[in-house]
């Protein structure tokens, strides 16, 4: 079997098994748990200390569906390499320290078929975007597949359109992993993150980079749920001033369900 190796453990989360499954045990049992049972979730990827926080209120939504959920499409914005269109990689499997977390191999296939799709194993290689919610999903969900796609510069339409054809029913989640402003100072950096929020609680699919990294997968998730009547809902907006870093130069994390 072919497997993505662990990129970012042991930086970006633990490496060692034990520490990893205490770690997000902690980040969940923190978290409140909600009533709704989301299609689709948006939640931060930054190191655990900085946004799990943030992402653990999506994550303790889906503790309700553990034995539904059975695929996750899971996209996240490139930060490695220069990206055109979306990348899906042609492993069997990437693993983390909880395990190894099998591709659906048949919606990669799927993806190939769409406009602005592409193979790229570089793309997914040390990409951290969907790596750090690997053991979050691992520890809220039992036996699922994964269909991972980085997303580089590319129209919502072709993400949309890779959302419409994987959508599924209960048993299929999407995941789209941003942070969201980058590198202002703590209270500037709230404004542009309430502003943000706004937009994508009014589903709008006109961010840009600058107000989250993930903006082409959101735009893409935004028309998706605009055709499906969904309705967003804001989890937990804060920065990594809150968390574990200083406040002159912070990042902006958000955690968004759509039910």
């Amino acid at each position: 079997m072919r497997t993505r190796p662990a990129a970012v453990a042991g930086m970006f989360y633990p490496a060692d098994t034990a520490a990893l499954e205490r770690a997000v045990g902690r980040l969940l049992a923190s978290a409140p748990p909600g009533n709704e049972v989301p299609k689709a979730i948006i939640a931060p990827h930054a190191g655990y200390q900085y946004s799990g926080p943030t992402a653990a209120y999506a994550y303790r939504l889906l503790e309700e569906r553990r034995d539904v959920i059975r695929r996750v499409v899971l996209l996240g914005p490139a930060h490695r390499v220069y990206l055109q269109g979306m990348a899906v990689p042609s492993v069997d499997a990437f693993t983390t320290p909880l395990g190894d977390v099998l591709i659906d191999a048949d919606a990669v296939r799927q993806v190939l078929e769409l406009p602005g799709a592409q193979a790229s194993d570089e793309a997914h290689a040390h990409e951290h975007s969907l790596e750090v919610h690997l053991p979050f999903l691992q520890s809220v969900l039992d036996d699922f597949s994964l269909v991972p796609i980085v997303v580089g510069v590319c129209p919502a339409q072709q993400v949309e359109a890779v959302l419409e054809a994987l959508w599924g029913g209960d048993e299929t989640l999407i995941v789209v992993s941003s942070d969201l402003s980058h590198f202002h100072e703590y209270a500037e950096a709230r404004e542009i993150d309430e502003h943000t929020t706004e937009r994508i609680e009014a589903c709008e699919s006109t961010l840009h980079g600058e107000d989250a990294c993930g903006a082409y997968a959101i735009n893409g998730l935004m028309l998706a749920a605009k055709v499906r009547g969904l309705q967003v809902r804001t989890l937990d907006v804060r920065n990594s001033g809150d968390t574990a870093g200083d406040r002159h130069r912070v990042v902006g994390y958000g955690a968004y369900a759509l039910a």
